[in-house]
């Protein structure tokens, strides 16, 4: 798999460059703007800057962090679209766990038919059956 990865050219997109810049209030979160250049490093205005929000939020399972663009013009623009920006990441963040959480729990475990290798049974439940979580 590694050498498959050497296989291919790795090199920069000359025409999709960007400087960044980070804005923060040391509380709830920050925002990254991108700003467009060109390969000797000088603004290219024919392309928009791009803006970033990034915050975490606390759950039972600890610090979740969320990145998510925020379509904006300015950066005063972007900083008030920055907590309806987080909630709508926040929001699909949950639903792919939701999505997941239920991929998880239909899954259905057959005694014998693979887990951790070294464990009994490949992993099964001692005592044979079905085990549905």
């Amino acid at each position: 798999m590694a050498d498959e990865a050497l296989d291919h050219e790795i090199s920069m997109d000359t025409a999709n460059l960007y400087r960044e810049e980070s804005f923060t209030d040391r509380r709830i979160g920050s925002i990254q703007r991108l700003v467009p250049v060109r390969t000797d490093g000088t603004a290219d205005d024919s392309r928009s800057d791009l803006y970033v929000g990034q915050t975490q939020v606390l759950t039972p399972a600890g610090a979740l962090p969320l990145s998510f663009e925020i379509e904006a013009q300015t950066l005063d623009e972007a900083i008030g679209k920055f907590g309806d920006g987080a909630k709508e990441a926040l929001a699909g963040t949950m639903q792919k766990l939701e999505e997941l959480r239920r991929e998880q729990a239909s899954s259905i475990i057959v005694p014998g038919a693979g887990g951790p290798p070294g464990m009994p049974g490949g992993g099964a439940m001692p005592g044979g059956g079905l085990k549905i979580p």
